[in-house]
Formats: structure tokens, C-alpha cells, sequence
């Protein structure tokens, strides 16, 4: 799946019992401008780039409340990503001079540096737990930086990297396409939207106007594929108000304009610049292929 429809599907290392991969504690290795040509060059970028082009045909013209099969590995995810939201709740934000970057975030995070290989471990099944340290890396660096307390869109790859990887080894299937975004992703982002608001998180990275958006990326991607040859919603209505607040239950692309008009105030052009260009766009599969060129040259 991570390598596009016309590869073999994912689980097909799991029909050769004979093939041991074999899993190494991933580390930085992008550190200067050149790296970037390394890693572009790299089977893991086109892994990576594969699989979310394969999501975003996936979920082509399909709503968020399309009628899709969810595996028990799908539920699972699921059941992570409540934990972490639990753990918000149980960690509430502390009094501070500063506004922002609350210091409570470092203690909900240690919880996660401590238990994310026994959660990775209640997705990812025991003849495949060698891979569990490898990929725990991945959900810990996907939720932020307990340092700066801020994310951006680095982390949400991090996120999908993790995804890609249980697509690699098995524990996610071709036919879990549309659940891996619909379900787990659009959870995922329900989760770091509280996390953002609950300890005022900073836009790690952010190009400010200049910028697709402070902290996400994909859903944008996979948000304007799902509204591709949509029969009355066009790119110019997502800066409409009531198009957005009648419709964002259904696609995701809305429901980051609904994030953004309510954690940003002043004019929709002024605070989110791409987007109001955006809008400008003649159909979604354009703005889809330009999003996508975007992301990688980003």
C-alpha cells in the first residue's frame, strides 16, 4: 500500500514466513540542505510519498460518513489515540505567566515517552513485537515537542510515517485505506487539536500568511480529494461560512477551515493568505495537485 496500487500489497512479507525483517531504533538523519536530496533519492521517501497518494485515492469523492470497513488493528489505533486524549484530561494545564507553551504539556508528554512502547504494543501483534521500539518512535515524535511545547506539520508526518510503518509490516491492510484516514487520522487530529488548545501550543515551524496552515498539512490534501466532482461545493465555497458550518461534519477539508476561523480572529484573507488563493482555484482535483506538489517541495 505504502508503495502505490501496482506494488504488492503490504501484508504480502507476512505470506513469507521465511522473510525476518529485520527493525532498527530510527535517529535524525536530515541535518543540512543536502541531506534533503539523500532522503528524496531514498526508497523510504518514495514509501512514504506512495502511501499517501495511495490514501488520497482512496478517499477520492467519498465523505467522512462513506460506509467503510474497520478492522480490529483499525479499532485499535482507535483505542490509542483515546488514551492520549484521556491523559489530557487527566493533565490539566498549569498557572503560568506565559500565555502560551504550557509547562503541563511536558508532563502529559513524559506519560507518553514512558508508555508508547506498550501502547505501539497492543497494535502490533506478538510475532511482530520486534518491531515495536522502531516504530514507538514514530507516535512519540508525532505529537509535538516537549522542549519548545509547539507542532507543526513535521510532526503530523512523523504521524503518518508511523501509519506508513504498520502498513509496511502487516498490521494495516489494502482495505483498510478509508479507515486510515476517515477513522484513525481524523482522530488523531481531534486529539492534537485538543492538545493544542488545552496547553496553547506553538506552530512549530510556521511560515505565518505565508503558510498552508500553522500546524497541519494532509488533511488538507486528503480534505480537497474527498471533495473532488463534488456536485455543488467548490474550492470558492470553503470560505463561506455557512458552507463550511452546513458541511464540515462531512469532509475534512472543512473542518480545518472550521479549526482555523475559530482559533484565529480577523479577516479569513489577511490570517490564512494560501488558503484565500486557494479559493481562488477553478475545481478541487487542481487544487488537490497543487497541494500535493506543494507538500513535496515543502
Amino acid at each position: 500500500m505504502a508503495e502505490g496500487e501496482r506494488q504488492p500489497p503490504p501484508d504480502s512479507s507476512e505470506e513469507t514466513p521465511s522473510a525476518t525483517p529485520t527493525f532498527i531504533i530510527p535517529k535524525k538523519e536530515i541535518h543540512t540542505v543536502p541531506d534533503m536530496g539523500k532522503w528524496k533519492r531514498s526508497q523510504a521517501y518514495a514509501d512514504y510519498i506512495g502511501f499517501i497518494l495511495t490514501l488520497n485515492e482512496g478517499v477520492k469523492g467519498k465523505k467522512l460518513t462513506f460506509d467503510y470497513k474497520v478492522s480490529e488493528a483499525i479499532e485499535k489505533l482507535v483505542a490509542l489515540l483515546d488514551t492520549l486524549d484521556r491523559w489530557i484530561d487527566e493533565t490539566p494545564p498549569v498557572d503560568q505567566p506565559s500565555r502560551f507553551g504550557n509547562k503541563a504539556y511536558r508532563t502529559w508528554y513524559a506519560k507518553l515517552d514512558q508508555e508508547a512502547e506498550n501502547l505501539v504494543a497492543t497494535v502490533i501483534p506478538t510475532n511482530l513485537a520486534a518491531a515495536v521500539p522502531e516504530v514507538a518512535v514514530y507516535l512519540k515524535e508525532a505529537v509535538g515537542n516537549s522542549t519548545r511545547i509547539d507542532y507543526g506539520t513535521g510532526h503530523e508526518a512523523a504521524f503518518a510515517a508511523f501509519l506508513c510503518c504498520l502498513c509496511k509490516i502487516g498490521v494495516l491492510r489494502v482495505d483498510d485505506q478509508v479507515a486510515i484516514v476517515f477513522k484513525v487520522f481524523d482522530r488523531y487530529l481531534e486529539v492534537m487539536r485538543k492538545l493544542q488548545k488545552t496547553y496553547r501550543m506553538e506552530p512549530a515551524g510556521s511560515q505565518g500568511v505565508w503558510g498552508l496552515d500553522d500546524f497541519q498539512f494532509l488533511p488538507f490534501i486528503w480534505g480537497s480529494s474527498q471533495l473532488i466532482d463534488h456536485p455543488h461545493l467548490e474550492p470558492r465555497h470553503f470560505v463561506d461560512e455557512k458552507a463550511v458550518s452546513e458541511n464540515h461534519k462531512d469532509y475534512m477539508f472543512l473542518q480545518c477551515i472550521l479549526f482555523i476561523t475559530e482559533m484565529k480572529t480577523g479577516p479569513f484573507a489577511e490570517h490564512s493568505n494560501q488558503l484565500w488563493n486557494i479559493s481562488a482555484v477553478p475545481s478541487w482535483s487542481k487544487v488537490n495537485q497543487g497541494l500535493i506538489r506543494m507538500y513535496k517541495a515543502e
